[in-house]
């Protein structure tokens, strides 16, 4: 019977695999400025992108904007000018107005989407003073001038302030006008051909 005692010992070295004299293991160095220097370009174009999306909508929007307050200016001075003028008429005529409400109301409602809160004030001035003008014509027919004029400077200065509002809205750099071309002719021309029965002047 063997002595297991004498067996000789395992040599555990044999079982372990062997790595060949040419095979070296080599520590592998990440190029991190590499890296970070891609990640940061990557990172740049994504938010150039999109701070360029966002400018770019923001100047379309702008762009609408204005196109959307220009017209809505122009309808609102046109509007006013027919009721303006058809009223005056009537007045130095001494008849009674026949005004189309209809354009004007139209105009306002435009207005409210788009002006500029000081232009949609200076609007509203213009309204209260056309709603004392037509009070004017409740139930006779106004002929004394002593009546018309603080209605019509008030509406000559109400226009002045609305335009120079609508302006200011469309761009900034615009001037103030002192007067304005259209709109309620001034006063002396009115009281002139009133005075000579000549009917009334037009703007």
């Amino acid at each position: 019977m063997t002595n297991p005692a004498a067996r000789p010992a395992r040599d555990d070295r044999r079982s372990s695999p062997k790595t060949h004299p040419a095979v070296r293991r080599h520590d592998v160095a990440v190029p991190w400025g590499l890296v970070i220097s891609t990640a940061g370009g990557v990172a740049a174009t994504i938010v150039g992108v999109i701070a360029g999306g966002i400018v770019g909508r923001r100047s379309q929007n702008r762009q609408w904007l204005q196109q959307a307050r220009t017209a809505a200016y122009e309808k609102f001075l046109q509007a006013f000018g027919t009721v303006e003028m058809e009223l005056r008429h009537a007045f130095l005529d001494r008849r009674r107005p026949a005004v189309v409400w209809g354009p004007f109301n139209a105009a306002l409602q435009s207005l409210c989407l788009v002006a500029s809160r000081e232009a949609a004030t200076a609007a509203g001035e213009i309204c209260d003073i056309i709603e004392a003008f037509t009070v004017l014509f409740h139930g006779r027919q106004p002929t004394d001038l002593a009546e018309l004029q603080p209605i019509h400077t008030g509406l000559y200065e109400a226009h002045v302030k609305f335009v120079n509002a609508a302006r200011r809205s469309l761009d900034v750099s615009q001037e103030d006008l002192v007067r304005t071309l259209g709109g309620p002719s001034p006063w002396d021309g009115v009281e002139s051909f009133y005075a000579r029965g000549e009917g009334p002047p037009g703007n």
